[in-house]
């Protein structure tokens, strides 16, 4: 499990790497959180690129994100799903709260 913060003035991009699991979450949550809360940054991009795992505790990761960013006018953008991380917040309803990309 890994995260790497990268900012711009309008744009936020959290990137993560490995496993997704109940227990790196609440890691993953406070570094993120600690990044959108000191930028507030209009576009906050969740980069996927790298996560190898990811259950359950992944959706409530991004929904969680998704309530801070909106509650501040700002928009979520989750990008370089594999398939099968598209296909589990698609079904969760990600794609109606925040844009969903698929690698490539």
């Amino acid at each position: 499990m890994g995260i790497m913060i990268e900012s711009t003035p309008l744009r936020l991009t959290v990137e993560l790497s490995g496993e997704i699991d109940h227990h790196n979450a609440a890691v993953l949550r406070m570094e993120a959180d600690e990044a959108i809360q000191q930028n507030l940054s209009s576009i906050v991009c969740l980069d996927f690129g790298e996560v190898t795992f990811m259950d359950s505790s992944g959706i409530g990761f991004v929904l969680g994100r998704y309530k801070i960013v909106d509650s501040y006018g700002g928009s979520i953008e989750v990008v370089n799903l594999s398939q099968r991380l598209y296909m589990m917040m698609k079904l969760a309803g990600l794609e109606k709260l925040m844009k969903l990309k698929m690698k490539g």
